[in-house]
């Protein structure tokens, strides 16, 4: 019959993107790039690609300016992005009020991964990068990390390689596409499009860029700050296949019997978690039904609780955060030398899920985060998502649920690595990410803020957008060198 579409079946003798992702993921040996060339290649990078970071005063940043009365600071083009200072309250199960600076970023970057076979086997375009940032200057990102006015080249720059693999002109077959956000604490309403797309035509490979597997890449996740966030982010919405895994997978493994459970609880159906997927969303939709967040611009020099000057806006007990400007020089990016302001977080942050086995399947206990820059109120975040220097003085009520019991390590510890943040826009923000075996039997009754929640369930969030805040995406990611 002419003029109806029919929807194309599975192409005979293809393997599913799970299926190939799952084949990947046990090439740690590497098929592109052995171990050994990696190696010789990171150090080879290591020693050439580098960045010169200066400290400099918020009001002699080049290219930037405060407005009248310190109101806002801002980029001369009006473009990238500004600090504002915001008026936030929260009412609803809890009722909170508070001022804060936030970086607002409306324009929506890319965060693309390039994936190619080689032998059959799926690699990854991974780039050696350094962010002005990082402690730890290079790191590992995804083959295109930049924002609009990066790629639209407002800077009056070089253009982004490969950034054609991007664009629908040039695009090619799409793995994954998902609209995703960033910190919700620190931005304001800002988000990324995280991409992984499949070429099989020739791509020239500078020297920068490496092809690596899946496999590869979970290996290198325990070492501390590798594995930048933007390629968490991305790696993390990856559609792994259900089923197929072979013992081999979890033999391999840290804990093959741990490995062994989270494999089971990746795997569970619909009615083997403690609470079902309906009930999963319909209790996140009472927290946004119920909760009311109301966050109003206010001019930094308004902040009750911070000093804004020449120098630096930084809160007046020494918590939080600072925002300080740098001054870059660097002969790998598009432009050479720029300045910018950075959020510089005043102590090292702790991020963890507690895991535990429910009714004989494991579950991660996940929290209902409620941050002033998310644009639908609440994601779902780890079990603790903190800084605990903000709570040194805190009375026992008023600490992050959970926080005492990952950070005393009271259960088995699974993963301990310590990670960056993005180092384009923050600097040494580095966060220790955990996962913790839960051995407290209260915990298995959690305040009403948490869910118990499968592996499957969580991940089965990824692929939406506004359910998996940034943290817990770079977490998924880590769960993958368990396995």
């Amino acid at each position: 019959m002419s003029g109806i579409l029919s929807r194309p079946g599975p192409r005979p003798g293809i393997l599913s993107d799970g299926a190939r992702l799952l084949r990947s993921g046990l090439a740690t040996g590497g098929v592109a790039t052995t171990n050994e060339q990696f190696a010789a290649w990171l150090a080879r990078c290591e020693e050439t690609v580098r960045a010169r970071v200066e400290r400099v005063p918020l009001a002699e940043l080049k290219g930037w300016h405060f407005t009248e009365g310190y109101g806002v600071l801002a980029h001369d083009s009006g473009k990238f992005f500004s600090v504002e200072g915001t008026d936030i309250t929260r009412t609803g199960p809890r009722t909170l009020s508070w001022q804060q600076p936030l970086i607002n970023q409306p324009e929506v970057g890319i965060l693309g991964l390039l994936a190619k076979e080689f032998d059959g086997v799926l690699h990854f375009l991974m780039q050696a990068k350094v962010e002005p940032g990082n402690r730890r200057q290079l790191q590992l990102s995804p083959t295109v990390q930049a924002t609009r006015s990066n790629y639209t080249k407002v800077h009056g720059g070089a253009s982004t390689p490969y950034l054609e693999h991007f664009l629908p002109a040039g695009r090619g077959r799409v793995v994954a596409d998902v609209l995703q956000s960033e910190q919700g604490t620190w931005f304001l309403g800002k988000r990324n499009r995280n991409m992984v797309v499949e070429t099989t035509t020739e791509v020239p490979v500078r020297d920068t860029f490496c092809w690596l597997t899946f496999g590869q890449i979970r290996r290198l996740m325990t070492e501390p700050n590798l594995i930048n966030m933007d390629s968490r982010t991305v790696l993390a919405c990856l559609p792994m296949a259900v089923s197929g895994w072979p013992d081999d997978l979890v033999d391999d493994a840290p804990d093959p019997v741990y490995a062994a459970g989270l494999r089971r609880s990746f795997q569970a159906g619909g009615t083997d978690g403690r609470h079902t997927d309906v009930e999963i969303l319909s209790w996140l939709n009472d927290v946004r039904t119920e909760t009311d967040l109301r966050v109003d611009r206010v001019p930094l020099s308004a902040l009750r609780d911070w000093r804004v000057s020449d120098e630096e806006i930084a809160h007046r007990e020494g918590k939080h955060f600072k925002v300080i400007g740098v001054s870059v020089e660097s002969g790998r990016r598009e432009v050479a030398a720029w300045s910018q302001p950075l959020l510089a977080p005043c102590d090292t942050g702790v991020v963890a899920f507690l895991t535990a086995h429910v009714d004989g399947v494991p579950h991660i206990l996940m929290r209902a985060s409620v941050e002033p820059g998310f644009r639908d109120v609440v994601e779902l975040g780890p079990t603790v998502q903190c800084n605990p220097l903000n709570y040194a003085d805190a009375p026992p009520e008023r600490r992050p649920p959970f926080l005492d019991h990952v950070l005393a390590a009271t259960g088995t510890v699974r993963y301990d690595v310590v990670l960056s943040e993005e180092g384009g826009r923050f600097h040494h923000a580095e966060c220790r990410y955990m996962v913790v075996e839960c051995d407290d039997p209260e915990a298995l009754q959690p305040p009403p803020e948490f869910r118990w929640m499968t592996v499957r369930q969580v991940l089965a969030m990824r692929q939406h957008s506004n359910y998996l805040n940034v943290q817990t995406r770079s977490l998924l990611a880590c769960l993958g060198s368990l396995w």
